[in-house]
C-alpha cells in the first residue's frame, strides 16, 4: 500500500513539474529572465564594458617586438660624382657604388606610452555614461517584454473564461433539450421547436471549438512572449473571477513623471554623450604628449650567417603633437554636434508631449472601458434573468420556443460583449501603466 502511495505522489510531482504554472507577475519575471531580446540587450552591456576597457587600454603602455631577416638579391646601386674621389675627373663623370650587403637583419622591441591626451581623458569621462546607455537598453527591452506578456496573459484568461461559459451554456441547452424531448414525445410541443434548440446547440458547439482553438493560440503567443519553448505546457494561476477591478475605478489621473519613461531617460543619456563628443572635439586643439623607446640590433653580412655581426641600437623619443591649422575642420564638427544636441532637445520636447497625450488617452480609455464593463455586466445579468424567466414560461406553457432561442442568443451576445469589455479594461490598465512609466517595477 505504501508503494502505491509513493508511486501516486511521484506521478503527481512529475505532472506538476511538467505543467508549469504562472501567475501574471511570475510570467512577467520569467519573460524578463528568458526572452532573447532581453538577453541580447544584456550582451550589449558586456559589449559596452569591453569598449570601456578598450578605451582605457589605448592610453596604457603599448609594447611590440619585431624581427626580420632579409636577403637582398640585387643590391641597390647609387651614382656619386666622380670628383669626390678624383678631382681631375671630367665634369659629369660618375662612379657607381653598391650600398649594402646581401644579408641583413633587424630585431628589437619598442615601447609607446601616451603621456597626455585631452581627448583620451574625455573618453574616460564618457565611460560611465556609455555603460548607463547600455543599461537603459536592457530596461527598455524588459518593459517591452512585460507589456507583451501582460497583454498575452490577459488574452488567455479571457479566452479560458469564455470557454467555461460556453460549456455552461451547452450544458444548460442539453438539459433543456432533454426536457423538451420528453415533452415532444408526450405531444406537448412540435418537433420544430426541438430542432430550433438543436440548431442553437450546434452553433454553440462550433463556437466552443473556435474558442478552444483561440485558447491554444493565445497560450502559444503567451509562451512566445515569455521566451518559453512552444511545445511546453503552461497553466495560468490567476483567474478572471479572482481579479478585483474596483481599485481601477478609483484611479486618479496624475501628471507623467518623464524621468520614469525609459525613452526619455535614454534620450537624456544620449544627450550627455553628445555633449562629451563636443568636449572631445574642443579638446582636440590641445597638444598631445607621448613617449616612445626602442631597443634592438641590426645585422649586415656578405654571407648567410644570422649569428654574427649584430650591432645594437637604442632610441628614446619624447613627442609633442601641436595642432596648428586644420582648415576649419574642428569648427565644422562643432557646428554639426551643436545641431545634434538641438535635435535631441527638440526630440525630448516632442517625447514629453507624446507622453502626456498617451497618459491622457490611456486614462480616458480606462474610464470608458470601466463604464462599458458596468453596462455589459448589467446586460449580462439581465440576459441571465431573461433566459431563466423565459424557460419557466415555456415549461409552463405560457411562452414560445422562439422566445427561448432568442433569449439564448441574447445571453451569448451579452457574454461576448462582457468579456470584450473586460479585456479592453485590462489592456487599458496595461497601457496606462506604460504611459505613466510604472509597467516594470524592479
Amino acid at each position: 500500500m505504501k508503494i502505491k502511495y509513493l508511486i501516486f505522489f511521484l506521478i503527481c510531482g512529475f505532472y506538476a513539474n511538467a505543467q508549469q504554472a504562472f501567475s501574471l507577475k511570475e510570467a512577467v519575471q520569467y519573460g524578463i529572465k528568458n526572452h532573447l531580446t532581453v538577453k541580447n540587450a544584456e550582451l550589449d552591456i558586456v559589449g559596452a564594458e569591453l569598449t570601456i576597457k578598450q578605451i582605457k587600454a589605448s592610453g596604457m603602455p603599448q609594447i611590440n617586438g619585431q624581427f626580420q631577416y632579409t636577403y637582398n638579391a640585387i643590391i641597390p646601386t647609387q651614382l656619386i660624382d666622380a670628383k669626390n674621389f678624383d678631382p681631375n675627373a671630367p665634369d659629369g663623370a660618375v662612379t657607381k657604388f653598391k650600398f649594402g650587403v646581401p644579408w641583413a637583419g633587424q630585431a628589437g622591441v619598442g615601447l609607446n606610452q601616451l603621456i597626455f591626451d585631452a581627448t583620451w581623458l574625455v573618453g574616460l569621462k564618457a565611460a560611465p555614461v556609455y555603460r548607463e546607455l547600455a543599461q537603459k537598453g536592457v530596461t527598455n527591452s524588459k518593459i517591452t517584454v512585460a507589456e507583451n506578456v501582460a497583454k498575452a496573459y490577459y488574452s488567455v484568461l479571457v479566452a479560458e473564461e469564455r470557454s467555461k461559459i460556453l460549456d455552461l451554456n451547452i450544458a444548460r441547452i442539453d438539459s433543456l433539450i432533454k426536457e423538451m424531448k420528453v415533452m415532444n414525445q408526450q405531444g406537448f410541443i412540435e418537433k420544430i421547436d426541438l430542432d430550433r434548440l438543436e440548431v442553437q446547440r450546434n452553433n454553440l458547439v462550433t463556437e466552443m471549438q473556435k474558442v478552444k482553438n483561440l485558447v491554444l493560440l493565445s497560450k502559444t503567443l503567451l509562451k512566445f512572449q515569455m521566451g518559453m519553448k512552444l511545445e511546453e505546457p503552461i497553466i495560468l494561476k490567476d483567474k478572471l473571477s479572482e481579479m478585483d477591478i474596483t481599485p481601477l475605478t478609483m484611479l486618479q489621473y496624475q501628471a507623467v513623471d518623464y524621468g520614469n519613461r525609459i525613452e526619455y531617460s535614454t534620450l537624456m543619456v544620449q544627450r550627455k554623450l553628445s555633449e562629451l563628443d563636443m568636449e572631445r572635439t574642443v579638446k582636440g586643439a590641445i597638444p598631445k604628449v607621448s613617449f616612445s623607446g626602442s631597443l634592438g640590433a641590426g645585422h649586415s653580412n656578405t654571407r648567410f650567417n644570422p649569428f654574427e655581426r649584430w650591432f645594437g641600437s637604442s632610441a628614446l623619443t619624447l613627442g609633442v603633437q601641436i595642432p596648428i591649422y586644420d582648415s576649419g575642420l574642428r569648427k565644422i564638427q562643432l557646428q554639426q554636434q551643436r545641431i545634434a544636441i538641438t535635435k535631441i532637445d527638440q526630440s525630448a520636447l516632442l517625447l514629453r508631449e507624446s507622453f502626456d497625450m498617451q497618459a491622457e488617452s490611456a486614462n480616458i480609455s480606462l474610464k470608458n472601458g470601466l463604464e462599458s464593463l458596468t453596462v455589459q455586466k448589467r446586460n449580462l445579468d439581465l440576459a441571465q434573468e431573461v433566459i431563466r424567466v423565459t424557460k419557466i414560461k415555456y415549461q409552463s406553457g405560457t411562452g414560445s420556443n422562439i422566445e427561448v432561442v432568442n433569449a439564448e442568443s441574447a445571453l451569448k451576445e451579452a457574454q461576448t460583449n462582457y468579456f470584450a469589455a473586460l479585456y479592453d479594461v485590462l489592456i487599458a490598465k496595461v497601457d496606462l501603466d506604460k504611459a505613466m512609466g510604472k509597467l516594470l517595477s524592479e
